[in-house]
């Protein structure tokens, strides 16, 4: 029976071709604006470590002074970087399976090719752990060596793009690029990472939606040069001083800190330690607002930095609002479509066909102009996602649909047809055999 009814609702369909055609149109439009919106916003929030975001932590200690602290306040951005003098301490603890502390860098690449001038790129300073944490695939190589860590050798992981744009697909391991006026040791170069949000270090001039980092130094290497880092620093903390090794010895905050546990059962340990930590520098005079130390795992960071913001969320609120109005119009299309069927609705009651009958062919036929709008509002969709993408570059790295929005888009599109026909289709049902047929 399902195939006679989907047959009889693609006839139905070309009966009045520009009422079907509204119906679909009114639908896809709705449709595409949902989906399209609500692909972002997928994109935006997407957990970019799901098998591990309970176990990377991100700690907050608030080293700032005493004057002006509202006991109870939340925290601010400002605190959530931390000083040279904690990730120091921080990474001499052995707390957790892994550390890493890192920060932006940028400048100059000099390439060996005669054809291309000198040109700037933004990567990071980070420790070695840093790679097993957040799990950067590689194409070629490897990270450096923990010795290379230590010492801070001058070392370097490329992006691919970066590689290909110095050596085109050839291998660099083992070859020298110059970058930041000093040449550096190719270790290995990474496959396209286009993790997306950029959690690992949202705070900078990237953010969480930016490209990808171009390059990658140690940490110990890029304090050694005094590389200077790109990103945000606030020095309102303790003991500040001028100079780059001012800079090391005072409180100001620049620089991101991840720890990760063996399990998220030990973030109270984690909790612990950092107690401990703040208990012992309020003994050596800093931390004096005595303030709660606070532990934000992946996804908890996201939201206190609000990588999807108020806005986002409203604007996907919206596209819901004008899918439900797209809906409203299109009960309409259909009650005025269904309307005119009423004598044919008697006629199949009086030759035997029950109302559950009368009900599953209409609601069957509202399903393909579901299905119909889903293929169109589809292309919609990635109309405005292409549009969309044009913006900005932080945009095209959100504005793609993956397949759970594809099928999302299929599902929502016959559902919200269903649910427009349902009470067209129950209306249909009431039809009165006896006057359909008196009135012929």
């Amino acid at each position: 029976m399902f195939e006679y009814y989907f047959k009889l609702g693609l006839r139905s369909l070309r009966r009045n071709r520009a009422l079907t055609a509204l119906m679909i149109l009114t639908l896809a439009v709705g449709v595409a604006a949902s989906v399209s919106t609500v692909t972002i916003l997928h994109a935006m929030s997407g957990d970019p470590l799901p098998h591990k975001s309970d176990r990377l932590f991100v700690p907050m200690i608030d080293i700032l002074p005493l004057k002006g602290y509202v006991p109870g306040e939340k925290p601010s951005f400002s605190q959530s970087q931390i000083s040279y003098i904690d990730a120091q301490n921080f990474m001499r603890s052995k707390i957790g399976v892994r550390r890493a502390v890192m920060y932006g860098v940028a400048g100059p690449v000099e390439p060996m090719r005669k054809d291309l001038g000198v040109f700037n790129a933004q990567g990071m300073a980070p420790t070695r752990d840093f790679f097993a944490m957040f799990e950067p695939p590689f194409l070629y190589g490897q990270p450096w060596s923990e010795a290379d860590d230590a010492s801070g050798a001058d070392v370097i992981v490329l992006s691919r793009a970066l590689s290909e744009k110095l050596v085109g697909s050839a291998n660099p391991v083992g070859q020298r690029v110059t970058v930041l006026g000093r040449p550096y040791l190719v270790t290995g170069v990474l496959a396209t990472w286009d993790v997306v949000p950029r959690a690992h270090h949202i705070i900078g001039t990237k953010g969480a939606f930016g490209p990808e980092d171009e390059f990658f130094m140690p940490f110990a290497s890029a304090i050694r040069h005094e590389t200077e880092h790109d990103g945000g620093m606030s020095c309102n903390g303790d003991n500040n001083a001028p100079g780059y090794q001012g800079r090391l010895a005072s409180g100001c905050t620049w620089l991101q800190f991840w720890f990760e546990m063996a399990s998220s059962g030990e973030r109270g340990q984690l909790q612990q330690y950092l107690d401990a930590y703040a208990g012992e520098q309020r003994k050596l005079g800093r931390m004096k607002r005595n303030a709660p130390n606070r532990l934000y795992d992946l996804n908890e960071w996201m939201g206190f930095l609000q990588v999807v913001d108020n806005d986002n969320k409203l604007a996907a609120w919206l596209a819901f609002g004008f899918l439900l109005l797209c809906l409203v119009n299109t009960i309409g299309l259909l009650l005025a479509k269904f309307s005119v069927r009423a004598s044919e609705v008697g006629i199949r009651r009086a030759l035997g066909a029950t109302r559950r009958d009368i009900f599953s062919q209409f609601l069957i036929e509202t399903s393909v102009i579901g299905l119909a709008g889903g293929v169109l509002g589809l292309l919609l969709a990635f109309g405005a996602l292409a549009v969309v993408s044009q913006q900005s570059e932080d945009l095209g790295t959100v504005a793609h649909m993956d397949i759970p929005m594809l099928l999302l888009t299929f599902a929502m599109s016959v559902l919200a047809a269903l649910v427009a026909g349902l009470l067209p289709t129950w209306r249909a049902c009431q039809v009165t055999p006896a006057i359909q047929l008196k009135s012929q």
